[in-house]
């Protein structure tokens, strides 16, 4: 299945004028950015290639610049951490691959990524020519790791059981939960995400039912033991 999509998105975007591939580059640091798309310059002819500095800005571009064929997402960015980012953009564009790009590359985090719907995972220390072939495998509708980890290790029962309950949430939800992991009260996501606290309160309800837990205190210590991170030290 995930090849025959792949063909339809290369056909789809050759009816896009001369681009044929369209990338959206999410890292929060311009220097990788600008790397990441020389090296994607290389190997697709003619592709387009944007980039994002946010979960915002990709956002934006997602609901604007038409179909993509690929997100390449970094773990860590403000506002996001762990698997956070990669979540919401697979609830909010179940239709675009997200291939995780990072600096991380233990078998864990490479493991709950691919548990929540990543298309392959390339640690940002691999050799340009790798993360260009890794690119291709992608492209192709294979899913890429480095050959040097070895997922087969099942997770424990109590992450794999955390990371499906947070599969199942909403967009929405994602959002307000990441702003929970920053310490946000619900005045202010409410603010941040332009809806009314009573709503906010709503989503915080249906998350701690989700995730199986009975307060945000323990909504935060729970996604703090997948990802690798602390949500509670990202910058406000």
């Amino acid at each position: 299945a995930g090849k025959g999509q792949s063909s339809s998105r290369r056909s789809e975007g050759r009816t896009r004028g001369m681009a044929s591939y369209r990338f959206i580059i999410v890292d929060d640091h311009p220097l990788f950015r600008g790397a990441l798309s020389q090296a994607l310059s290389n190997a697709f002819e003619n592709a387009e290639i944007l980039e994002a500095g946010s979960l915002d800005d990709v956002t934006t571009r997602l609901g604007t610049e038409g179909d993509t064929d690929l997100i390449l997402l970094d773990l860590t960015m403000p506002g996001v951490h762990g698997v956070s980012g990669l979540l919401y953009l697979r609830a909010e564009h179940p239709e675009v691959p997200v291939a995780i790009v990072s600096a991380s590359d233990d078998a864990a985090t490479i493991r709950q990524c691919l548990d929540c719907g990543a298309s392959g995972f390339i640690p940002k220390s691999q050799p340009v020519e790798a993360i260009r072939e890794a690119i291709r495998t992608i492209m192709g509708g294979e899913v890429w790791l480095p050959p040097d980890v070895d997922v087969r290790t099942p997770a424990p029962d109590e992450t794999a059981s955390l990371v499906s309950r947070l599969s199942t949430l909403t967009p929405q939800q994602v959002r307000v939960l990441m702003m929970l992991g920053e310490g946000l009260l619900n005045k202010q996501i409410a603010f941040k995400l332009g809806v009314s606290e009573a709503t906010i309160k709503a989503h915080v309800s249906a998350i701690l039912q989700k995730l199986g837990v009975d307060s945000r205190t323990q909504a935060v210590i729970a996604i703090n033991k997948i990802g690798g991170g602390d949500w509670s030290r990202l910058p406000h």
